[in-house]
């Protein structure tokens, strides 16, 4: 029960402090692992088994962690996710040297002649495929600054265009297993495919980008079109090759781009793990890098690596000492067993609870209680994982806070002299979240049930 009660208050602390944001949150979860180690490991339960169990270093040594044949379960630090994840900045790291990037968006900018509602639908397109495979931070970070470069060029408002940007990439990042991290957690603790998550999740969200296309384009039409109205000679604005700082490292870096897409694509059938794939894109990425391997490997995120490690310990002191257990009962209670009930409690209290502190911690803490969920009512693991991931991604792009994308959104928005309210972020992503959710569910119900 100590042991209970400490991994509570530990846990409850961590996730205020991240919502409060005055310290770093990587520190706060750093600092909460190890007291969970310490105090509710070591102190309560004088488990040495436990530590060992959470710390997950056996893992490595396990052929399994490498080349998969089969499913199997994570518990503690989930190295695969943390390797993988930093493999994929590695990566992306390289490709943004070589001007990727920049090159992708103002060749798209292009094709449709540089006007303005075109480009606006087709960048809406491209943050959503995008962030099908590479991490949505990345891709607003780079559309977000081009989106202003244009606008600047133009003669439009980029805000309308930010906004539903950072919408369609927290929709993209849902399709796939890489996209977001909730998915990266929930795929490699349950051993899912990138066409697992594909078929499943990559369905609902291909259906909610049509939608979402159309609503963001009535909700901003007019705005931009009374923006955009003047003519502008697009024979005078820079070229999409001029993006390119070395030609060499640009083919270089589209190849390892495309080697890992394949890679992820094919890894049900070559068994290669997401553990396998990451740390091999990040050492080809290393060794075709040259001298810009140091300026690569220097603006990897630490931190969010760090954030991701001391995470996962904490959310092992709830496993261990039986909490998330405990939560699991108390679903199965309230939807008495019902599990058209269960799946409209996992998706809307994933969302509600998405939009307002960060999906990470809240992916990694209900994979287990939809584990032992489905262990008790005979509801399929894989419908609440589904469930559990459309969730938590779409349900962050509610306000400003939800998710990475949107903070790194409309800070880079504000950082170039457009500033982006709380009443005018909710006033548009709100309602297009409502509209998926409620989409999400009727496909959930008709499809699994």
């Amino acid at each position: 029960m100590t042991a209970q009660i400490f991994a509570v208050i530990i846990f409850v602390a961590m996730f205020i402090m991240i919502v409060l944001d005055k310290i770093e949150r990587h520190y706060v979860t750093l600092g909460s692992g190890i007291l969970t180690l310490t105090v509710v490991f070591g102190i309560c339960k004088h488990s040495w088994t436990s530590i060992w169990n959470t710390l997950a270093v056996k893992d490595f040594a396990k052929a399994e962690f490498w080349y998969a044949t089969s499913e199997s379960e994570s518990k503690g630090i989930n190295w695969a996710t943390i390797i993988f994840i930093a493999g994929m900045m590695v990566m992306v790291e390289g490709m943004a040297k070589a001007g990727f990037f920049r090159w992708l968006c103002m060749k798209i900018a292009f094709l449709v002649k540089c006007r303005t509602i075109p480009v606006f639908i087709t960048f809406m397109l491209m943050s959503a495929v995008l962030s099908m495979f590479i991490d949505s931070i990345t891709v607003i970070m780079f559309l977000a600054a081009v989106t202003i470069e244009l606008a600047n060029l133009l003669k439009f408002n980029p805000v309308p265009m930010i906004l539903a940007e950072i919408f369609c990439a927290n929709l993209g990042g849902s399709a796939t297993m890489c996209g977001d991290p909730p998915n990266i957690i929930v795929g490699t603790s349950l051993g899912y495919s990138f066409f697992d998550f594909l078929s499943n999740t990559g369905l609902v969200a291909g259906i909610s980008l049509v939608f979402s296309v159309v609503f963001f384009y009535f909700a901003f039409r007019k705005e931009l079109a009374s923006d955009g109205g003047e003519k502008v000679d697009i024979s005078k604005l820079p070229k999409p090759s001029e993006a390119i700082t070395n030609k060499k490292d640009f083919i270089i870096s589209s190849l390892i781009f495309a080697l890992a897409v394949i890679l992820l694509i094919t890894h049900a059938v070559t068994h290669l793990t997401v553990a396998t794939i990451g740390l091999g894109i990040a050492v080809i990425t290393i060794l075709t890098s040259g001298k810009n391997t140091p300026e690569i490997m220097k603006k990897v995120d630490y931190k969010t690596l760090v954030f991701f490690i001391g995470l996962f310990i904490v959310v092992s002191g709830l496993e261990e000492t039986g909490i998330l257990e405990l939560i699991a009962e108390f679903i199965e209670k309230i939807s008495a067993g019902n599990a058209m009930a269960m799946i409209a409690i996992i998706l809307w209290v994933s969302a509600i609870a998405s939009a307002f502190v960060d999906n990470i911690p809240f992916a990694a803490t209900m994979v287990p209680v939809i584990q032992s969920l489905s262990a008790s009512t005979g509801v399929s693991l894989h419908t609440l994982a589904w469930t559990l991931s459309i969730g938590t991604d779409i349900g962050g792009s509610a306000t400003p806070i939800g998710a990475s994308a949107n903070v790194v959104g409309t800070a880079v928005a504000a950082k170039n002299g457009h500033p982006i309210s709380w009443g005018r972020y909710c006033k548009k992503l709100a309602p297009a979240t409502i509209m998926v959710l409620a989409i999400s569910t009727v496909y959930l119900f008709v499809r699994y049930l």
